[in-house]
């Protein structure tokens, strides 16, 4: 199993290049915003299919490879409430069950290696993929973001609504159900929703245009 990586480093908000837009986004106009895209998965889901290997974990990876590579998508709080940059956040994701129709959200320690991360992801669905139960497995790094999936519904747009004030900074990925277009291959809406405080509609358009890139190459970023 890999070990969980709780790296962080502070964040100096007297010379943060994003100081007066954090503060404007908490204190004067706290706002969230939500970008809908469809992702060509055709590559990937063809390289993962001729091996066998699950769709779920390469999707789970890939974006966090992505985060990985976005500093202001890992702003966040460590354990002492401090604003930090943490080198790589965890997933968080759904799993449903079955039997009953209801869902638990597990976690799985990033690698950056996929069989390691896909070794990782195996083992926490053997341990508590049957636990019905919210949340299984505890406890949870301050690095760890949510990202989930709706296989049933390809949606043109998804935005989660919380129930309380705005006070997460990691981003919150969905994905829906891919549909094969004749023309473009398999496709399948993404949607990220993130704080103003900490990320503008272009880093998000960039994590956009490389998750592209590795759906695209899963030799390169899978193999």
């Amino acid at each position: 199993m890999t070990e969980l990586n709780t790296t962080s480093h502070p964040i100096d908000q007297a010379t943060w290049s994003r100081r007066e837009s954090f503060y404007y986004f908490t204190k004067m106009m706290p706002t969230g915003f939500t970008i809908n895209v469809e992702i060509d998965v055709t590559a990937t889901k063809h390289w993962l299919a001729a091996r066998q290997l699950k769709f779920n974990p390469a999707y789970l990876y890939l974006a966090s490879r992505v985060i990985a590579e976005i500093p202001e998508l890992r702003v966040g709080r460590n354990e002492a409430g401090e604003l930090v940059h943490f080198d790589v956040l965890h997933p968080s994701y759904t799993i449903f069950h079955g039997d009953d129709h209801s869902i638990s959200s597990l976690w799985t320690a990033y690698d950056a290696q996929f069989e390691q991360f896909y070794a990782n992801y195996l083992a926490d669905q053997e341990t508590y993929g049957d636990q019905h139960t919210p949340m299984p497995k505890a406890p949870r790094s301050a690095n760890t973001y949510m990202i989930g999936s709706l296989p049933w519904t390809h949606f043109t747009s998804y935005t989660p609504l919380p129930f309380g004030p705005l006070n997460t900074f990691f981003p919150v990925i969905q994905a829906g159900k891919f549909v094969e277009d004749g023309q473009h291959g398999w496709q399948m809406p993404v949607s990220v929703t993130i704080h103003h405080a900490v990320a503008d509609g272009y880093h998000v358009s960039q994590f956009f245009e490389r998750l592209q890139t590795v759906f695209d190459h899963p030799e390169t970023y899978l193999a």
